[in-house]
């Protein structure tokens, strides 16, 4: 599969679409690593990874739901309950945050946070190349600072997302091609 080949067929596979197995531990090294090469404006190197799978999942799912508690009293059962069952949803779930320098110099704290959605989008194409789902998901979960810090990520760390990865149990449908008519304006100068 060559590069181009990934970026024009990777698409995002629902957790409910997943099974397992997950990704074995140098399939996961190999993703990450390839997070590590995304574009990063001063060599920051401001993403961080948090893998959770296995019975981790389900510890993160209590830490979800104590949060939806804390943050939402009128929640009911059900909806903790939907909270709990989140990380269940993939064999692998992994916390992308980006470590942000806020009063840096030159490199602007966007540009960190992007360094750190870029680091998430080569783990996705990743994931496809290996022949695995995966989806990026966001929501109250990657702000709220419960969750935050007991995935070990401080005031100085905004989470990019939760990525999602496993075995695909049902291929989704393709995805149609992408007209680019209404996306693309060829610049010529100002007025």
């Amino acid at each position: 599969m060559t590069v181009i080949d990934a970026l024009l067929n990777r698409r995002s596979v629902s957790p409910r679409m997943m099974s397992g197995p997950g990704p074995a531990d140098a399939e996961i090294d190999l993703m990450l690593k390839a997070g590590a090469r995304a574009a990063d404006h001063g060599r920051l190197r401001p993403w961080r990874f948090v893998v959770i799978r296995g019975e981790a999942r389900a510890k993160l799912g209590d830490v979800f739901a104590k949060a939806r508690t804390l943050r939402d009293p009128g929640a009911n059962a059900a909806e903790i309950e939907k909270e709990r069952g989140k990380p269940m949803r993939a064999p692998v779930v992994l916390a992308v945050g980006a470590r942000v320098i806020r009063d840096h110099a030159t490199v602007r704290t966007i540009d960190q946070t992007l360094a750190a959605g870029a680091a998430a989008q080569n783990i996705l194409l990743a994931a496809f190349a290996l022949g695995y789902g995966a989806m990026w998901l966001t929501g109250t979960n990657c702000y709220d600072p419960v969750v935050k810090a007991a995935l070990g990520f401080d005031e100085d760390h905004d989470v990019v997302g939760y990525l999602y990865i496993g075995t695909v149990a049902e291929i989704p449908a393709p995805l149609p091609v992408e007209d680019l008519h209404d996306l693309k304006v060829e610049w010529h100068g100002p007025g």
